[in-house]
Formats: structure tokens, C-alpha cells, sequence
């Protein structure tokens, strides 16, 4: 994905289409626009905003996804094209008919490399990884053992601290992770269905209220690159969700990761797993495109610098 993200966090705004631009308007007058190939993302995360099916429609037919934010900045809903690959159908049919150990392996290997990727967020802090590495070697088909949960009871307090809890409805930093998880969460949504995969047949997660089920499995792995951008607005003085702190996780999906084919943005790693998943549900065979067992993708680079705080809060 190298399309921008573009957060309209501003009550009151009006979303229009003229001329191949989104047109953002206040009172009657334009104070914006952006070319609408620009875009992968618009993020929806204001009171009162107003907008032109016209503008839906060519979001989607460009491939591009509306993320509706709710005001504990967690997605309420997602606008994705019905109709986005041209062997949409075929991959979609491969999704329902994968057999169960086929999905519990794919899952399996998801489990994996999220606790690497753990692992290796800890590393980069410099902190213990509490063993979480030969975890992951212990997961099985299905992650029977629930180790992820397990895992992530030593990770959250060895990298927040220890009176953290990971709770949506909380503030502070809970407030930033919700934020740029539903970052994430869009960056991967446009991956899945630019590979013609349905978002809502999931390898793991079946939950029949949630529309992004297989959006949720494959975003596991890149949660702590949010973690990690979380921790270093807290360092430079942030205390919840503001212009700056929104403007600082936006860019998440755009950052370079190390990966086994060299430095890589984000998004278009995700392209690569959600294209690789595609492959092996057609095949019924082969191997996600993820970090292999001793080899954890490198986090985010520490050159990256968070804003000055700013109490305006959105």
C-alpha cells in the first residue's frame, strides 16, 4: 500500500468527489482536497461529518477503504470494494472450502510470528523477552495451547510496565493503541481485498458480528510495530489522542521494515501476505509470506521521532 492515509478529525466537515479529488468542505466553503489515486485510506474520526455517495463510490473503485471511527477511536465500520480482483470469485470460493487443517496451520503460523514479533519489540527496548522466542517454537496447528494469550501476559507489562492493562475502553495510552490499531487494521483491510480475499472469512476469528474476521488474523503479526510507536509518544510526553499523536501513527503503514526480500514499507508487506494467502488457500499448500522461526522481521526504525506533545485533544 503506498496510498496516503487521510484522517478527517474535524466536527462538522462535508466529503464530496469534483473532478478525481476528495473535496473537503466546512459551511459551505472548500478548505481541502486531495486526488482521490492518493488515497488508501480516509479515516472518519469526527462528530457531524456528512458525505457524497458519489465520493463512496469512487473510493471504492479505486480500492481504497472508509474506516468509520467511533469516539474511543475503535472502527465502527469499514467501507471496502465488493469487487476488487479479477479472480475475485475463485479466491473467495478457495476461502469457504479451505479445509480446517489448513486454516489451523495458516493460523498457527500467524500465532508464530506474532510472538516474535513480540519478541523482537522487546529486543529493539532493549529489554528480556521472557522467553517468548521458544514460545513460539511450542505453537501448534490451531494454537490449541492459547499460547498467544499466554505470551501476551509477559509481553504488555515487560514493555509498558508493570500496572499496564489492555483495556479498549480505557484512555491514555489505551486510547493511542485503539488508534493505531484501526490504522493497521485499514492498512490490512486494503491488502485483503486488493488479493481478491473476502475480509470476513477468517482463518481464525469467527466472531458472526465482526466483518473484518481474516483482516483481525492477518494484522496479528505487525500489532507490535503499533505497540512500539505507542511507547515512544509516551517517552516524549504524550498523554491520549491528539492531531499530532494521529498524524504520527498514520504513518505507520508507510514505514520500512527489514524483510527477508530487504527494506520494505509496511503496507506493501502486508500486499505480499494478504497475496500469499490468496496463493496457498487456491494451492492448498505452501507457506504464508512471514518472518521465518528464528528470523523476526526488524521493527520500526529508531531514527523515527515522535511530535512535541499538544494538548489539544481530538
Amino acid at each position: 500500500m503506498t496510498g496516503r492515509v487521510v484522517e478527517i478529525a474535524e466536527d462538522g466537515r462535508h466529503l464530496s468527489l469534483s473532478r478525481g479529488f476528495l473535496v473537503v468542505s466546512a459551511e459551505g466553503r472548500e478548505i481541502g482536497r486531495v486526488p482521490l489515486d492518493d488515497i488508501a485510506v480516509v479515516m472518519a474520526n469526527a462528530h457531524g461529518l456528512t458525505y457524497s455517495n458519489n465520493l463512496l463510490v469512487a473510493l471504492c473503485e479505486r480500492g481504497a477503504v472508509m474506516v468509520l471511527c467511533g469516539s474511543n477511536h475503535v472502527p465502527a465500520a469499514f467501507l471496502w470494494p465488493v469487487d476488487s480482483h479479477h479472480v475475485q470469485a475463485r479466491r473467495m470460493r478457495a476461502q469457504v472450502e479451505a479445509p480446517a487443517p489448513l486454516a489451523k496451520r495458516l493460523w498457527q503460523a500467524c500465532v508464530r510470528a506474532k510472538i516474535r514479533q513480540q519478541a523482537a519489540a522487546l529486543d529493539s527496548r532493549g529489554l528480556p523477552g521472557g522467553g517468548l522466542l521458544e514460545m513460539a517454537r511450542r505453537v501448534r496447528s490451531g494454537d490449541p495451547d492459547n499460547l498467544e494469550a499466554q505470551a501476551a501476559r509477559r509481553y504488555w507489562p515487560a514493555l509498558f510496565g508493570a500496572e499496564f492493562r489492555r483495556d479498549q475502553d480505557a484512555g491514555g495510552a489505551n486510547a493511542m493503541l485503539n488508534y493505531g490499531y484501526a490504522i493497521l487494521r485499514s492498512a490490512t483491510a486494503r491488502a485483503v481485498t486488493a488479493a481478491g480475499l473476502h475480509p470476513s472469512i477468517g482463518l481464525h476469528h469467527s466472531n458472526r458480528g465482526n466483518p473484518l474476521c481474516l483482516v483481525d488474523d492477518l494484522m496479528e503479526p505487525f500489532r507490535p510495530l503499533i505497540d512500539l510507536a505507542v511507547l515512544r509518544l509516551l517517552e516524549a510526553g504524550h498523554t491520549g489522542v491528539t492531531r499530532e499523536v494521529k498524524r504520527f501513527l498514520a504513518l505507520v503503514p508507510s514505514l520500512d521494515m527489514l524483510t527477508a526480500q530487504g527494506t520494505t514499507p509496511i503496507g506493501t508487506v502486508l500486499i505480499r501476505l494478504a497475496g500469499s494467502l490468496a496463493r496457498v488457500l487456491e494451492e492448498g499448500k505452501g507457506d504464508l509470506d512471514l518472518p521465518a522461526l528464528d528470523r523476526p522481521w526488524a521493527p520500526m526504525p529508531l531514527e523515527w521521532p515522535p511530535p512535541a506533545p499538544d494538548d489539544r485533544a481530538c
